[in-house]
């Protein structure tokens, strides 16, 4: 169920799934949004997990799907979320 933010604005929610080095910093493989784009989902889970200077420096690394989609180079204040979507963290592998 989408949920109003502080300024009023309906805020979807969904799931942020963490892969890897993205799921040992933040210490779980999953977690919940409310927000309207990936800028505010993942500058809500820096603060989530402020105490942890790692969880911060991993996220600078990964790459991101949203919904099953490449995020690539596009802005991430540009790229909307949707309600029950999946926001998956992925850090770079080895090999690839």
């Amino acid at each position: 169920m989408a949920t109003s933010g502080s300024d009023g604005a309906r805020r979807p929610h969904g799931t942020i799934q963490y892969w890897a080095a993205a799921k040992a910093a933040a210490g779980t493989g999953a977690e919940s949004y409310d927000a309207a784009t990936l800028a505010e989902a993942l500058e809500a889970a820096r603060q989530r997990h402020a105490g942890n200077p790692e969880f911060a420096r991993v996220l600078l690394r990964c790459s991101f799907l949203v919904d099953g989609d490449p995020v690539g180079t596009r802005g991430h204040e540009t790229v909307t979320l949707t309600e029950g979507g999946t926001v998956e963290v992925l850090p770079p592998f080895a090999g690839g």
